[in-house]
C-alpha cells in the first residue's frame, strides 16, 4: 500500500498568508452547481485527494419547475439563479479563489431559453459554464463515488430536480451511463402532482433501463438531496448512532419497504420529517417513488449514501494519475494530524510500528482493517491540546464525526474506539455506548488491542519521531518483547511495564523489556 503524501510546502495560497488552520494545497477551488432544483456554491480548500469544504451554500432557484410542461426556464426562476451567482462570484472573489468551476444540468440543457440563461450565467460568474450532458453528468457522479469510497462496486444512481443518472462502477471502471427524464421537479410537473402517475412514468423509464440488469446483489450508491433526505429520515427513525450521511447503509428490503412507506403517507406524517426542509418535503415522494422502482428491477444488496457526487467528481477528474492513486481515507488522515498532531511524521512510525507488532502476534486483519488501523495511527494525537480527562472523548467525536471519505460507519467506530482506549484505557464502560453499537465483537477487540498498542508507544516515543523505529515490539520466542536501546533502557519503568503486561494479557503472551 502506497504510503500518503504531507501536503506540498507553501507558505501562502494565492499569494495571501496561509492561516495556521489550512493545510497548504494551493488556492482554494470553487464549483458553483446550476442544478434543476438548487444552484449551490461550495468551496474547497484546495485541489487533493480528500478535498475539505470551506464553504457550502445553495439557493433553491427551481429553474427546472415547468420545462417539461412549457419547454421554457421561467423568468422567476431566471432572476432567483442570477441573484445566487452575483453573490457566489462575490463570495468567490473575496475568498480568493484560484480556480471556479460552473456547472449546469438538465433544466438549462433541456430548456429552450438554456443558451440565454446560461450567456448570462457566464457574463456573471466571469467563466465558461460546462453545461453538462447527461453522460457526462453520469460520469461526474460516478467518479465522485469512487473519489469517496473504497473500491466501490456497484451502480451509482444520481437524482436531482430535472433527471435521473445511471451507471456501473468497479473499482475506478465505468460504463457509459445513461440519463432518464425522472427528476423529482420533473415528475411532479409532468404528473401533475399524481403518484400514481409519477409511477407509472417511472416504470415505463425503467423497465428496460440496461444499467439496472448489473445491479443484482451488488450496492446502489444513492446520490442527489432527495436520496439524502430520505436516508435522513430513515436515520432519525431508526434511532441510528451516528448522524454521518456518507457511507449510510441500508439493507435492499428495508429501504423498500420504507419507500413505500413515503410514497403512501402525508409526508408531514412521517417520523424524522422535522430533520427535511419544507422546500424539500414535496419531493420526497417522488424520489421514493423512483428509489422503489430501482429496487424492485435491480434487486440490489444495499443502499449506501453518497454525500460526494458531481463536484467531487469532477475534482477527482482534475487529479493527476498520482493523486487519483492515494488512499482518501489515509490521505485525510494525514492531513488531519499535519494539522494537529505534535510531531505528524510519528503517525508513520505508528504505523510502521503497528505493522511490525501484528506481523508478527499473527493477527488476522482484512485490507479495510489494516487500512483503517493506519489511518487511526495518524490521527492518534489529535487531541494532545484538550484536557487529559477530555481527549479521549473529544477525540473520539473528532473522528467519528469528521470529513473522512474511504471509510464506513464501521471503520469510523474501529479509528474513533482505538484512539479513545490510547487515551484513557482500555475500560468499555468510559466509551460511548452510541459508537459501541456501530462495532462488531471483532472490532471491539482489534480497536482494544490498537488503543493498547498505542499506549505502550506513547510511553516509549512521548509522541517524538524517530524514536518508535528504534524500540520494535515483536514476539520473541512467543514472549511480547519490547526491545530497548541502550540509550533509550532508563525509559523501562514500571508503567510502560504495565501497560506492556495489559497489551500482553489481550493478545494472551508474556511480557518482556529487553535492553540492546
Amino acid at each position: 500500500m502506497a504510503k500518503p503524501k504531507l501536503p506540498p510546502a507553501g507558505p501562502s495560497a494565492n499569494g495571501r498568508a496561509l492561516p495556521p488552520g489550512r493545510l497548504p494545497y494551493g488556492p482554494p477551488v470553487a464549483i458553483v452547481d446550476i442544478g434543476s432544483n438548487s444552484v449551490r456554491l461550495v468551496v474547497y480548500e484546495g485541489l487533493s485527494r480528500a478535498p475539505t469544504p470551506m464553504f457550502n451554500e445553495k439557493e433553491l432557484c427551481a429553474l427546472g419547475r415547468s420545462v417539461a410542461v412549457t419547454g421554457r426556464l421561467s423568468e422567476d426562476s431566471m432572476a432567483k439563479a442570477y441573484a445566487a451567482l452575483r453573490r457566489f462570484r462575490a463570495l468567490a472573489d473575496a475568498m480568493g479563489v484560484g480556480s471556479m468551476f460552473v456547472l449546469a444540468t438538465a433544466a438549462a440543457r433541456d430548456a429552450a431559453n438554456g443558451p440565454e440563461f446560461i450567456a448570462e450565467a457566464e457574463r456573471l460568474c466571469r467563466t465558461e459554464i460546462q453545461l453538462l450532458s447527461g453522460k457526462r453528468e453520469a460520469r461526474l457522479s460516478a467518479l465522485g463515488v469512487v473519489s469517496g469510497f473504497f473500491k466501490p462496486d456497484g451502480i451509482v444512481g444520481d437524482l436531482g430536480g430535472g433527471s435521473l443518472e445511471l451507471i456501473s462502477v468497479s473499482k475506478t471502471r465505468l460504463s457509459d451511463g445513461a440519463t432518464f427524464p425522472l427528476g423529482g421537479i420533473r415528475l411532479q410537473d409532468v404528473s401533475e402532482q399524481s403518484i400514481k402517475k409519477a409511477d407509472r412514468i417511472t416504470r415505463d423509464a425503467l423497465d428496460d433501463a440496461r444499467e439496472l440488469e448489473k445491479l443484482k446483489d451488488r450496492t446502489f450508491y444513492a446520490v442527489g438531496g432527495t436520496w439524502r433526505a430520505l436516508a435522513h429520515m430513515h436515520m432519525v427513525q431508526k434511532n441510528y448512532p451516528l448522524h454521518v450521511l456518507h457511507g449510510y447503509t441500508i439493507p435492499a428490503k428495508e429501504a423498500l419497504e420504507f419507500c413505500r412507506l413515503v410514497r403512501r403517507v402525508d409526508p408531514e406524517t412521517l417520523p424524522g420529517i422535522s430533520v427535511v426542509s419544507s422546500e424539500r418535503r414535496p419531493l420526497l415522494a417522488y424520489g421514493a417513488v423512483v428509489l422503489e422502482h430501482i429496487l424492485r428491477i435491480g434487486k440490489p444488496r444495499e443502499v449506501v449514501l453518497s454525500s460526494l457526487g458531481v463536484r467531487e467528481g469532477l475534482l477527482y477528474e482534475l487529479l493527476d494519475d498520482d493523486g487519483r492513486r492515494e488512499d482518501p481515507l489515509l490521505s485525510s488522515a494525514r492531513d488531519l494530524g499535519y494539522l494537529r498532531a505534535r510531531a505528524p511524521r510519528h503517525g508513520d512510525d505508528l504505523v510502521e510500528w503497528t505493522d511490525r507488532l501484528f506481523r508478527s502476534v499473527d493477527i488476522d486483519e482484512t485490507v479495510e482493517e489494516r487500512r483503517w488501523r493506519h489511518a487511526a495511527c495518524h490521527l492518534a494525537d489529535i487531541g494532545w491540546r484538550a484536557h487529559p480527562d477530555y481527549r479521549g472523548e473529544q477525540s473520539l467525536d473528532t473522528i467519528a464525526h469528521g470529513s473522512f471519505a474511504g471509510v464506513d460507519h464501521l471503520g469510523r467506530a474501529y479509528m474513533a474506539l482505538a484512539i479513545f482506549y490510547r487515551h484513557m484505557g482500555l475500560l468499555d464502560d468510559e466509551a460511548s455506548p452510541r459508537i459501541r453499537e456501530l462495532a462488531s465483537t471483532r472490532i471491539l477487540d482489534r480497536a482494544r488491542t490498537l488503543g493498547a498498542a498505542m499506549r505502550v508507544a506513547y510511553l516509549v516515543s512521548a509522541a517524538v519521531a524517530d524514536v518508535l523505529p528504534r524500540a520494535p515490539l515483536t514476539l520473541k520466542r512467543d514472549v511480547l518483547t519490547l526491545r530497548l536501546p541502550t540509550e533509550l533502557g532508563e525509559l523501562a519503568s514500571d508503567r510502560l511495564r504495565n501497560r506492556l503486561n495489559k497489551l500482553g494479557k489481550l493478545l494472551a503472551r508474556p511480557t518482556a523489556i529487553e535492553t540492546i
